[in-house]
This record gives C-alpha cells, structure tokens and sequence, in this order.
C-alpha cells in the first residue's frame, strides 16, 4: 500500500513538472507567445531547471533541447525513487529506457487532454484566447489526419482520429514498460 500512495504521489508530482516542460517545449517550437498567465506559469515552473540546462545543451532550430532532457530527467528520478522504494528489485540499467517511455506516455496523454482542450472550446468558446492556443499546439499533430480524414457535413472529425491513435499508442507503450519493468 505504501508503494502505491509514494507512486501516485511521484506520478503526479513529476507529472506537473515534465508535463510543463514538455508544454514550454510545444510552446516554443509553434512559436506561442508566453506574455500570458499559462506562459508564465511555465516559466516560473520549469526555469529552476531549464535555464541551467540551456548552458551545456544548446537548442536546435527551433526546438528546445534543455526542455526534452529536463521533462527526461524529471521522469528518471521518478522512476529511480520507485526503484528505490520498491527494494531496488529489477535491473536499475533499464531506468534511462523506462523513463523515456514514460516520458512518451505523458507526452501521449498531455497531447490527448489538449485535443479534448480544444474539441470543448471550439464548441464553447472558439473565440477564446485558450481555444487559440490550443489549436496552435494540436495543429502539426492533426494536420495528417486532417489530410486523410474528410469532413462530415462540415465537422472535422480528426482530432477523433488522433485520440484513438495516441489511445492505441498510449497502451503499446504501457505494454512495453510493464515488460522492461518486470
């Protein structure tokens, strides 16, 4: 019992911290703007760690290096502390493997939340500035669905498609870590 509460808890905290490195990752690449509340929040909640980052991994194009290996990181020092918890049963070299799909799954489920984000807002509040950011962050992931998948009596059915495919991806990618973690 106790493993499971210490698991939830670290799920959740390293959760809100890679989830947000992740989103200033996103944030930046699509070029989004972070004079807002959320791009603040993002600042002030993964600086501590980026930042010092930034002066040993540089940033490519347009993507942010630091904020990949920070989201990583955060994921294997969750991991190391349920290895930890659990005795140090299993083999601890696969730690770096597991926290990277890990930080996959997080990746998969925070994508799937933002295109529900979105779905709700264009129904609700298409005008909203959240609505816009949304759709910003989900655009290069749904315009190859948007290619194949037509519309309907003018609805967009794509973002459907790409909740089931990072549903299907999401369970693939629990499989493997239950098998790496055995």
């Amino acid at each position: 019992m106790w493993f499971q509460m210490v698991s939830m808890v670290l799920e959740v905290v390293a959760g809100l911290v890679a989830g947000t490195c992740l989103l200033r990752f996103l944030m930046q690449w699509q070029r989004v703007s972070f004079n807002q509340p959320l791009g603040r929040f993002v600042f002030a909640m993964t600086d501590w760690l980026i930042l010092p980052l930034r002066k040993v991994i540089p940033s490519v194009s347009a993507w942010d290096l630091s904020s990949l290996v920070a989201a990583w990181l955060i994921k294997l020092v969750q991991f190391l502390l349920l290895w930890l918890v659990a005795g140090g049963h299993g083999a601890l070299a696969l730690l770096p493997l597991v926290s990277l799909i890990g930080l996959v799954q997080l990746l998969v489920s925070a994508l799937s939340a933002l295109v529900l984000v979105l779905a709700i807002t264009s129904w609700v509040n298409p005008g909203a500035p959240i609505h816009v950011m949304a759709m910003r962050l989900c655009e290069p992931f749904l315009r190859p669905f948007q290619r194949v998948v037509p519309l309907l009596g003018g609805i967009d059915l794509s973002p459907i498609a790409l909740l089931l495919v990072l549903q299907l991806l999401g369970m693939l990618l629990s499989g493997l870590q239950m098998s790496l973690m055995r």
